[in-house]
């Protein structure tokens, strides 16, 4: 079994997005269930309906999965989990007040060590702990021995007891912190594979530690994929457009582009176009870079051009606003100067607009708009243009800039000719 777990507290990042389609494509390979689990406990960080957003996004991208858990639903097991844990004496109750868990953390900042939890409340007294009535938290012993992990991409990495401390399990209103419910749950869904961002790599002792403090017998191997870089070479955040899913749909990328740059990057794919159902015949865990991956946004751009030029005439109209072939052909003209839907609207639509033609042209161009509406159907490009020549009697500049503005609503672009071949059937609704 393998999870997709995300936090339902803002957009989906590209780089949770990466470890969606990673957790599918190795799921179809192993033929294993893939479930997604939506880690909702931090009720004050999360936003109504982005749990819907998230599940529509991945129904988008086509990411099949088993079922949907709602991390809140399994609250009474790790409340469970926790009071094992304090019957078999491998965690206790911390009575250390924030105050006081700030000092020490502030006198370790100033001896410029790493803060550790000093362990003052693990071996109080049973009667202590009983007659105790200020607020507890519950913190797991930390280990013995050194905790070792299998990661398809860092290869075997090991954490040592001193690296990590007593930490913190439930809170003093008795809900779950982040590793310990993460843990839990892993081990409720028979969790196999761990897929994710290296950025939780300070996690994954923890939720070994827990587990084994458990008596889980199961392995769970892991891949931390690297992070994914901007421009500018530092970490991409919410700062950062192009890190939003939403955006770059908005923006016009295709879903399929997206996830054919998102499968490419840190990776050496047989070819550079492809599609999800491609990728799980040859995509390996352990021959993604263990570097940081750049994200290039010309580079997607230049990935969705090419997935725009693979669409059917019909398809890539739809993108237009019609459900023709022709105007299909037209957009795919325009994909010489234009990589996303957004972009070659923006093209399209000034055809179809009421036309804003310049001072030195307006003269011409109202002739040439008369001659249009009066002339006949014409096949040929040649033919039309020869025949508004010669019933408008313009020539030169005075001709060939109107007549663009006019079929176009664009003083540049493909030729007029190429152009001409697609919308002759529309002239009547271009020329108004």
């Amino acid at each position: 079994m393998l999870r997709f777990a995300p936090s339902p507290t803002g957009d989906m990042h590209i780089g949770n997005l990466r470890v969606a389609l990673f957790n599918y494509i190795v799921s179809k390979q192993r033929n294993e269930e893939l479930i997604v689990r939506i880690e909702d406990t931090d009720k004050e960080r999360n936003i109504d309906g982005k749990d819907k957003e998230i599940l529509d996004l991945l129904s988008l991208f086509g990411i099949e999965y088993s079922q949907v858990i709602y991390q809140s639903e399994n609250v009474r097991f790790h409340t469970a989990m926790a009071l094992q844990l304090i019957h078999n004496k491998k965690a206790f109750s911390c009575f250390c007040s924030s105050d006081w868990l700030d000092k020490k953390r502030d006198e370790a900042k100033e001896e410029k060590k790493a803060y550790r939890y000093d362990d003052a409340c693990r071996n109080l007294p049973d009667e202590l702990v009983i007659d105790n009535m200020n607020p507890f938290t519950i913190r797991i012993k930390k280990p013995d021995e050194t905790i070792v992990i299998k990661d398809y991409i860092k290869g075997d990495v090991s954490f040592e007891p001193k690296d990590v401390d007593s930490f913190i399990i439930m809170r003093q209103d008795k809900t779950p912190t982040y590793n310990f419910a993460c843990a839990v749950d892993d081990m409720l869904s028979d969790i196999s594979l761990v897929i994710r961002g290296e950025d939780h790599m300070s996690n994954t002792p923890k939720q070994a530690l827990i587990r084994n403090s458990l008596a889980y017998e199961k392995e769970i191997e892991y891949a931390h994929l690297p992070i994914i870089l901007n421009d500018s070479g530092k970490k991409m955040s919410k700062r950062d457009d192009a890190s939003s899913v939403k955006w770059l749909l908005e923006e016009g990328y295709l879903p399929d582009a997206i996830a054919n740059y998102l499968i490419l990057i840190g990776n050496k794919p047989p070819k550079e176009i492809f599609n999800i159902s491609e990728a799980i015949d040859w995509f390996d865990l352990e021959k993604i870079s263990k570097s940081p991956a750049r994200f290039d946004i010309d580079m997607l751009k230049h990935i969705n051009r090419e997935h725009l030029k693979n669409l059917d005439a019909k398809e890539l109209s739809r993108y237009m606003g019609f459900a023709d072939n022709e105007i299909g052909e037209l957009a795919r003209v325009y994909l010489e100067e234009a990589g996303t839907t957004k972009e070659l609207r923006s093209k399209i639509e000034p055809i179809f607009a009421d036309k804003i033609i310049p001072d030195e042209f307006a003269d011409s161009a109202k002739i040439m708009i008369e001659t249009i509406k009066n002339s006949p159907y014409f096949e040929e490009y040649g033919d039309f243009k020869n025949y508004i020549m010669k019933e408008s009697g313009l020539k030169g500049k005075d001709f060939f800039k109107p007549l663009r503005f006019i079929l176009t609503g664009a003083g540049h672009g493909p030729d007029v000719a190429e152009i001409y071949k697609y919308i002759k059937n529309y002239i009547g609704e271009i020329v108004k």
